[in-house]
């Protein structure tokens, strides 16, 4: 027997989305991801001076507006050839990893756990526990994550001035110089988060979570560890089997994240056949065969594509189909683990490839290996010297922006003439994931990690809702 339903809106994600579900013998056979909001930045921007960039990109969305504007700042360097001053370069990356962060945390403690302390589990041995700690607004954990967080974010105003939609990201670093007192209380904003992360959600010393290298290293950690709310997931994932939930195609893209100068932090390239595999960013296509948006027929680059809103029937949402060699990829904290090769997020992967459970651990995993990251950065910024290079626009050309967002890979291509923005393109983290079909009828890769979910019962759609949570997607980012 078959059946369809239309899952929307859904709650406690970043902006507008519907599923449509098509189900036969209580498995789902086929999904449609519907970003049902069309918002024209790309359009917006047509016509405006190169550096409007840095003041509309980063109002596409207010929890990763740091991304946007690092995005554009870099798509503005490309274009004039511009090295940001050292200083700058390493505030930049605090700016980022602090959003980068909050967004982590947030993700964990109010998107996804607060799903497991729902009604439909209350039968559950484990639910009543899950529920004090996680339950929306009443668990114990919901005030400590809000201070929490509230506190890594005073870094970006001592560093940007505010957050979001600061202006102090710039091609040639950031406007913003720090005096040595300054530089002290960035390091006691890292050092207390630390403190959070290892007293709350790990139990554990950072070192100790990144050392773990083994599926049995981390069963093993879960069993002395359990008490933390890192271990209360890990086992609440044994006992509901999440490993099994959500897998999609198994290709990952990473751009490399925050620059070191000779290199990024977390390496780029792609993950595929369980192997590392280099990245091309000519490559990157995006496909409209299945988009509400008018334009050339055949998949492009987004130096040569265009963003125009049609009226038609022929699509099924505003989002387009981004395609790296014609392959949809998935993109997010799971692919940039995988890239740069940490042995636990592999191990994971080789044994039961991309999946809820594995999304989740490497979200968290990122937390435990940015922060000491972070804290060699903030001892390293040197005061009294420039923070910012100075820039010379071109009246002609084009730039590149790519970077890391907590959610994924993000890019902006940017083509100048006359001094003017002749083309401005964005591909989002949540536009690789939740992208729709393209002409050759592959799915995205939330749509083929929805594929063969069991419905059968009430808990089918808390299912659903966790394959789409783990992906932490922001919709407003998608449609832009």
């Amino acid at each position: 027997m078959s059946s369809r339903r239309i899952l929307g809106p859904i709650n406690r994600v970043e902006g507008d989305l519907e599923v449509q579900l098509e189900a036969e013998a209580d498995r789902v056979v086929l999904a449609r991801v519907n970003s049902p909001l069309f918002r024209g930045f790309e359009q917006i921007l047509h016509g405006k001076h190169p550096n409007d960039a840095l003041v509309y990109t980063p109002r596409i969305c207010g929890i990763c507006s740091v991304s946007q504007s690092v995005a554009a700042a870099r798509a503005l360097a490309d274009l004039t050839g511009t090295e940001p001053a050292e200083n700058g370069r390493l505030a930049s990356n605090l700016i980022l990893a602090a959003e980068n962060m909050a967004d982590h945390l947030t993700h964990f403690y109010l998107f996804f756990m607060p799903d497991f302390a729902r009604d439909a589990y209350a039968g559950a041995p484990w639910h009543a526990e899950i529920a004090a700690r996680f339950k929306t607004q009443r668990g114990t954990a919901h005030p400590e994550v809000l201070r929490a967080r509230a506190e890594l974010l005073h870094l970006t105003a001592i560093l940007a001035g505010k957050w979001p939609h600061s202006l102090a990201l710039q091609p040639g670093g950031t406007t913003r110089p720090i005096e040595p007192h300054q530089q002290a209380r960035l390091r006691l904003v890292v050092r207390t988060f630390r403190i959070f992360l290892e007293s709350t959600l790990f139990g554990d010393r950072l070192e100790q979570v990144v050392s773990l290298d083994s599926a049995a290293a981390l069963e093993s950690w879960t069993e002395t560890h359990g008490d933390s709310d890192f271990g209360r997931f890990l086992r609440l994932a044994d006992k509901l089997d999440l490993a099994s939930l959500g897998r999609g195609h198994d290709r990952f893209l990473s751009y490399g994240a925050y620059d070191e100068g000779d290199r990024p932090a977390f390496a780029t390239g792609t993950w595929q056949r369980q192997a590392a595999q280099p990245f091309d960013q000519a490559q990157i296509t995006e496909d409209l065969s299945h988009s509400w948006t008018a334009g050339h027929p055949e998949p492009r680059h987004p130096f040569e594509g265009n963003t125009i809103p049609t009226d038609g029937q022929e699509g099924y949402s505003w989002c387009k189909a981004p395609r790296l060699a014609g392959q949809p990829m998935e993109v997010g904290a799971l692919a940039r683990q995988l890239v740069d090769g940490h042995p636990l997020v592999r191990a994971l992967v080789a044994e039961s490839g991309g999946n809820v459970r594995n999304r989740v651990i490497a979200r968290l995993l990122e937390l435990a290996r940015v922060v000491p990251l972070m804290e060699d950065w903030a001892s390293r910024i040197r005061p009294g010297e420039p923070f910012c290079s100075s820039t010379e626009l071109p009246t002609e050309g084009k730039g590149m922006g790519l970077v890391e967002a907590a959610r994924g890979s993000l890019g902006h291509w940017l083509r100048v003439h006359k001094g003017h923005i002749l083309n401005y393109q964005i591909i989002a983290p949540t536009t690789w994931n939740f992208s729709p079909r393209d002409a050759a009828d592959i799915p995205g890769p939330l749509e083929q990690a929805l594929a063969d979910t069991d419905v059968s019962d009430a808990r089918g759609e808390l299912r659903i809702q966790h394959i789409i949570r783990s992906f932490d997607p922001c919709m407003v980012c998608t449609v832009h």
